[in-house]
């Protein structure tokens, strides 16, 4: 049986969370969990194999082992760790930012003046920013979590990596169509303004529920207060001041009848300019997956998922005509056993060495 390490220090506990529902259905591969106290508050769970490291004991703890494959879940700080890491293990690794693997060393110290300056520079000082460019580089393969992506970047280190499998759904037989508009409530990757100008245009008697499933403050605070005051009577709203727990997050991702995601084309990572779609993968497609419910992105998005409708100028009409559409077979198309062949296949490429 093979032995694979799997670290995940910074963020995207959710990938980490699929990966290990999958593999421990795996009679292949045996799995090794690597979780910064952040990560395991997160995860939720307890077992022989998940285990609390800080970055610094890493790559002591790795080289007492004899791992076959280790996969890195986020390089997005740590760099001086993850360098000794794939300087010297088979080390393959997540990519949410294609862009950000190519970015240079010299762009990397530009890029520490455009914002956020004080965290920026403790990366460069303490964790070695500027060898960034070298772990992707060392790295024997990087992957993605959308299949797409592969499309619009050929390269042959890039590869999919499946971890979303539909886990749940329920169908709603209320007279309220319910609207969850899922992430962080911020105008900087998402248009909400978009959202509440389409809402305004809306005319049937038809109740909506539209669900802000993730935390709002600030100015969109203020937009969904001042929309409330003057919205017509049939349209009704649920927003959240705090961060919203995963088993709330489920539960209302459960009620929707239909995702809608004003994703906007362009976002930046580091001050890089990543494209949704192109080099950067929307968490949505995997929300979608998990619960089974169609998904409306804007009708710009570079599609290549039945389940993704692209949003036309009548947005009241396709809410209404696809929220019971039952078409499209989750449950068939993303089963967990499915997955896990999937999967197991990728983690076999990359044990070649």
């Amino acid at each position: 049986m093979k032995k694979i390490a799997y670290i995940e220090l910074d963020t995207h506990a959710e990938i980490a969370r699929n990966f290990m529902d999958l593999m421990q259905d795996s009679n292949d591969f045996s799995v090794d969990y690597y979780f910064s106290k952040k990560i395991s508050k997160q995860i939720g769970q307890t077992a022989d194999n998940i285990f609390v490291a800080e970055s610094s004991d890493i790559f002591n703890i790795l080289k007492e082992k004899n791992y076959d494959l280790v996969i890195i879940g986020t390089v997005h700080r740590y760099f001086d760790v993850f360098l000794k890491i794939s300087n010297k293990f088979n080390t393959s690794v997540i990519v949410h930012n294609l862009n950000f693997t190519k970015i240079s060393r010299f762009q990397l110290l530009k890029n520490i003046f455009k914002k956020d300056f004080k965290y920026r520079l403790k990366l460069l000082l303490k964790e070695d920013l500027l060898s960034a460019p070298k772990v992707f580089e060392n790295a024997r393969n990087l992957l993605v979590l959308d299949e797409s992506l592969l499309k619009t970047n050929p390269q042959s280190k890039l590869k999919f990596l499946p971890v979303f499998f539909f886990k749940e759904y329920e169908i709603n037989r209320k007279s309220i169509i319910t609207i969850v508009i899922p992430g962080g409530v911020s105008q900087e990757r998402r248009d909400y303004v978009h959202i509440l100008k389409r809402i305004k245009d809306f005319k049937r008697k038809t109740h909506f529920q539209f669900v802000f499933l993730g935390k709002v403050v600030g100015k969109e605070l203020q937009w969904l207060k001042d929309f409330e005051n003057d919205k017509i009577q049939n349209i009704s709203f649920k927003y959240f001041t705090e961060k919203v727990p995963q088993p709330l997050f489920d539960e209302w991702m459960r009620k929707a009848d239909i995702l809608w995601c004003p994703l906007k084309k362009e976002t930046e990572f580091f001050s890089q300019k990543e494209y949704y779609g192109i080099t950067k993968m929307s968490g949505n497609i995997g929300d979608a997956i998990k619960h089974g419910k169609l998904a409306i992105f804007p009708e710009n998005y570079p599609n290549s998922h039945p389940f993704i409708i692209p949003e036309n100028k009548n947005i009241e009409e396709e809410i209404y005509t696809y929220h019971k559409w039952t078409e499209y077979d989750f449950e068939q198309n993303f089963t967990k056993e499915k997955v896990l062949k999937s999967l197991e296949s990728t983690l076999a490429e990359l044990l070649k060495i």
